[in-house]
């Protein structure tokens, strides 16, 4: 994940964002932090699962190009790719 994407996020969860700083929402005691920090930590999550289900998405797409073995393989690269995402909706 690049910088920028990590700002971006950063924003997404609340943060005061200052020449590409990430700051606190305000000046709140640090055990107040504790949402923005849970919201930060579920848009990286999120951000990661579905990058982990590109790959599975890979691999269907290799399957598909392919004739030994079709139906396994992608039927198990549509099962992973599924898995990932539904875990990044919990």
């Amino acid at each position: 994940m690049t910088h920028d994407e990590m700002i971006e996020l950063t924003k997404q969860a609340g943060f005061f964002v200052k020449d590409s700083e990430a700051y606190s929402p305000s000046v709140q005691e640090d055990h107040e932090l504790t949402p923005y920090l849970e919201a930060f930590a579920k848009l990286i999550a999120e951000k990661e699962l579905e990058a982990c289900a590109k790959i599975a998405d890979k691999e269907v797409d290799f399957w598909l190009k392919t004739d030994a073995e079709k139906e396994n393989y992608l039927e198990q690269a549509l099962f992973i790719a599924k898995e990932i995402r539904a875990r990044a909706k919990q």
